[in-house]
């Protein structure tokens, strides 16, 4: 939490002096998050940039630039170059403008690197959070995330019997008993032992969607096992969307005030009109039935969405079945997901090749060299 301390140091140093800040982070949820943190408003970038969806573009550019002193923006790891450059286009000249992300988290869905590339430019003052302090030693998700980052193993868990820890590895080898183990702990371990809800408080984060252990797989299983008598139901495009169960935002949704990560419960299925009706933050959306699209079951969702959230608990499925996945920084994204408990299942070999591959840290980028000024067209970040 050490750059939320630091945002909110820099907002109550700026508070005095009547300054203009506009604050804002690359996903909805990432920008609720800020809101919360900083009890300023917060929006996505396409919000702050006024992003028309008729013309497809933004109203805010080089000729209508923001109107700010300072502006904040969070999570910019997740930035691709494509926005970045439209961002920067409408920053004033007379405007201060100050990124917080963590580089070592994946990189951007869209091309480039651009946090990582402005970082090794070596051209702009950067701040690196590296410490553990006193009172973080004692939390393994904190002392096991840095561990990771360095390509290091993660510490054992506590012996049985003895008092609870806020980090576990739990060995298992074959996709059948991921899967087992995997429904017992969300469903009645981690609810028992630690007096967390199931629903609310536990979230699967696997790495990919397809296969056994994937998103749609581990959903089916787990609606079964938590909400196995629901009445009122629609099947859409082979889901079924049941009362009761936890489904995830999937874009953002200005009309209904719902962002690309918002997670929610739907409270009511209208089976003859086709329609359901979800919870977020004691708000009720309607969906139409052209609109179940927009939503997914949220029981398990890929890593790659979690970016930007946080969540009392993660639970981690990991195979040799994510080969082509089992990077370290997909592990260290999903472990920064969770405030109080991770728990990773799976295969020790899946975790050792995770930890020991930094490969989607390599993507050929030339804006580095053209940020310092320097000559060659591509390099190796």
């Amino acid at each position: 939490m050490g750059k939320t301390t630091i945002i909110n140091t820099i907002l109550n140093i700026l508070e005095a002096q009547e300054l203009t800040v506009l604050l804002c982070a690359p996903t909805g949820r990432a920008a609720k998050r800020l809101s919360e943190s900083t009890g300023m408003e917060a929006k996505t970038i396409h919000r702050l940039l006024e992003f028309d969806p008729f013309l497809r573009d933004f109203r805010r550019g080089h000729s209508n630039p923001l109107e700010a002193d300072l502006v904040i923006v969070d999570e910019a790891s997740m930035i691709d170059v494509v926005l970045m450059n439209r961002l920067l286009a409408a920053i004033s000249s007379r405007s201060a403008l100050m990124f917080a992300g963590d580089v070592d988290q994946l990189p951007p869905v869209g091309p480039g690197f651009v946090l990582a590339d402005m970082i090794n430019s070596e051209a702009l003052p950067v701040v690196r959070l590296t410490e553990i302090f006193r009172q973080a030693e004692s939390s393994r998700i904190i002392v096991n995330a840095h561990r990771i980052n360095r390509g290091e193993f993660t510490l054992p868990s506590h012996d049985a019997g003895a008092e609870l820890s806020d980090f576990y590895v739990v060995p298992s080898e074959s996709t059948a008993d991921i899967q087992r183990r995997l429904l017992l702990v969300v469903a009645d371990r981690i609810p028992e032992r630690f007096g967390m809800d199931r629903l609310n408080d536990i979230q699967v984060l696997t790495p990919m969607n397809k296969g056994p252990l994937g998103t749609r797989a581990l959903n089916a299983l787990l609606q079964e096992r938590l909400n196995p008598h629901a009445r009122r139901k629609i099947v859409r495009f082979e889901v079924t969307y049941a009362e009761g169960d936890k489904v995830i935002q999937l874009v953002n949704n200005y009309d209904k005030e719902v962002f690309n990560g918002d997670i929610g419960r739907i409270v009511a299925v209208d089976e003859e009109e086709t329609t359901l009706s979800v919870l977020y933050d004691g708000r009720e959306v309607l969906y139409e039935s052209g609109e179940l699209e927009e939503i997914a079951l949220a029981y398990a969702i890929t890593i790659h969405k979690s970016q930007g959230s946080e969540y009392p608990a993660v639970v981690i499925p990991l195979s040799m079945q994510h080969f082509t996945m089992l990077e370290r920084n997909l592990v260290y994204t999903a472990v920064t997901r969770a405030k109080k408990l991770v728990m990773i299942i799976g295969d020790p070999k899946a975790l050792s090749t995770a930890v020991g591959n930094k490969r989607s840290s390599q993507r050929m980028t030339g804006l580095a060299a053209m940020i310092s000024g320097g000559t060659e067209e591509k390099h190796w970040e």
